[in-house]
C-alpha cells in the first residue's frame, strides 16, 4: 500500500536524534531542552495528594477552576491585567498541544502564517496539516532581532496569522517595548491573528522585562499567549500548559482541544494551582536562578574555544564552534557527539533556508552542576 504523507518533509525531530546518539555515545546531552534537576518539593508532595484524594480521573475540558483562578492571579500580578477566569483560560497538556491547538482553531487552507525563523519545529507541521502556508521570515543572523520591514513586506491578503516566540528558542534573543510598538502599528487596522509562544517568560535575565503580549491591550485581543508549567516548575515531562485568549478565541480553540486531547493530567492541576498560590517566589526568582547557571557556563566556556553569544532569557547557550571546525552544523553536531561525548542541537533544523557559513550549535545550561562541569571537561579538550 502506497501512502501519500501528509507531512512530506517531517522525519524524526532533530532532539530525538540526537538524544538517541547521546545515549548510545554516553555523551553528556546538551541537546534537549529539560532540566535534569529535582522538581520542587512541594509540587512533588502536592501531587501525590492530589492522586491519594481521588483526582485520577477526567478533568473539566478547559482546566479545574481552582487552577484558573490561580493563573488569572498570577497573570495579574505578572502582567497587570487580568483574564477572564471561565472565557479566557484553557490549561492544555503542554505548550506543543496549545500551539497546535491555536493554529488549526483559525488557520484554513490556502492561508499563510508568517514565522521568524530560526523557530521551533513544531509550527510549520502544525500550519501544513491545517492546510495553509508557513512563510519564513529571517531574524538577523547575528542579533536574531526581528527586521520588521521584512515582516511588513511578508504580509499578504492571505496572511492568517503571525508567530512569535520572546525568550527566543534557539538563541535567548528577547522581543523589547520597540517591538511591541512595531507590531501592535503593524497589524493595526488588519485580521491577523498573533500566536505569542512565551514558555519562558520567567527565565529573563540582567534585570529585564518580559514584554509579554498580554501587557499591550490591543495586541492581546487578536492573540493567543502560550505558557508552560513544565519549563518554570522544572518538569517537562508532566507535560501541562495553558493558553490564554479573548472569549470568541478561546470558543475556538476549545473546539479543537476537547477532540484533541479533550483534557490534561488531572492531579496535576491540583498540584500546580497549590504551588502557584503557595509559592509565588518559584516563578519570581526563576530569573535569578537561571541567570547564575547562564553566567557560571559562560565563564567556563571563555576558557574553551567555543565563543558564547549574547544571552537575554531562556536557558540556551547558542555557541560559535568556528575556531574547532568548518563542518556544517549537522556534521560537527555528530562528530562533537561521537568524538568527543558533548551533545548539542545544530540550528539549520531551526531554518527554512539557514545563513550560509552559520556555525552555531545549541547547548542546554538547565542541567546540574555536575552535568555542566563534565560537558565543560570535555569541551576544553579541543
Amino acid at each position: 500500500m502506497h501512502i501519500k504523507s501528509k507531512l512530506p518533509k517531517v522525519g524524526t525531530t532533530i532532539f530525538t536524534v540526537m538524544s538517541q546518539l547521546a545515549a548510545e555515545h554516553g555523551a553528556v546531552n546538551l541537546g534537549q531542552g529539560f532540566p535534569d534537576f529535582p522538581v520542587p518539593q512541594r509540587l512533588i508532595d502536592a501531587l501525590a495528594r492530589a492522586m491519594q484524594a481521588g483526582h485520577n480521573q477526567y478533568a473539566p475540558m478547559t482546566g479545574i477552576p481552582a487552577l484558573r483562578q490561580a493563573i488569572a492571579d498570577k497573570t495579574e500580578a505578572c502582567y497587570g491585567w487580568r483574564p477572564d477566569v471561565d472565557a479566557e483560560i484553557t490549561v492544555t497538556s503542554g505548550a506543543t498541544e496549545a500551539i497546535f491547538n491555536a493554529i488549526h482553531a483559525v488557520v484554513r487552507a490556502g492561508d499563510e502564517v508568517i514565522v521568524l525563523d530560526p523557530c521551533y519545529d513544531c509550527y510549520e507541521p502544525a500550519i501544513e496539516l491545517a492546510g495553509a502556508t508557513a512563510v519564513h521570515v529571517a531574524l538577523d543572523p547575528a542579533s536574531f532581532a526581528p527586521d520588521w520591514a521584512a515582516v511588513q513586506a511578508a504580509i499578504s491578503p492571505r496572511t492568517r496569522m503571525l508567530i512569535i516566540n520572546s525568550p527566543h528558542n534557539p538563541s535567548g534573543a528577547m522581543l523589547g517595548v520597540a517591538d511591541m510598538q512595531r507590531l501592535q502599528a503593524m497589524l493595526d487596522g488588519t485580521d491577523i491573528l498573533l500566536l505569542s509562544d512565551e514558555v519562558y517568560e520567567h527565565i529573563v535575565f540582567d534585570g529585564a522585562r518580559h514584554e509579554s503580549v498580554l501587557r499591550y491591550p490591543a495586541l492581546r485581543q487578536r492573540a493567543f499567549v502560550v505558557s508552560s508549567f513544565g519549563k518554570t516548575y522544572h518538569c517537562t515531562g508532566w507535560k501541562l500548559g495553558y493558553c490564554i485568549a479573548p472569549p470568541a478565541l478561546s470558543a475556538e480553540f476549545r473546539k479543537v482541544h476537547q477532540y484533541n486531547v479533550f483534557c490534561s493530567f488531572n492531579p496535576a492541576q491540583h498540584a500546580f494551582a497549590e504551588m502557584i498560590q503557595a509559592e509565588p517566589g518559584h516563578y519570581q526568582s526563576l530569573g535569578a536562578f537561571y541567570q547564575d547557571k547562564r553566567d557560571q557556563f559562560r565563564a567556563r566556556l571563555q576558557g574553551t574555544r567555543f565563543r558564547p553569544l549574547p544571552v537575554a532569557g531562556g536557558y540556551f547557550q547558542l555557541v560559535d564552534y568556528s575556531a574547532v571546525s568548518d563542518l556544517p552544523d549537522l556534521e560537527f553536531a555528530r562528530w562533537l557527539t561521537v568524538e568527543h561525548g558533548v551533545t548539542g542541537i545544530p540550528l539549520s533544523p531551526f531554518y527554512a533556508t539557514p545563513p550560509a557559513g552559520q556555525r552555531l550549535l545549541r547547548l542546554c545550561f538547565a542541567k546540574d552542576e555536575r552535568t555542566l562541569n563534565l560537558a565543560i571537561e570535555r569541551l576544553s579538550k579541543l
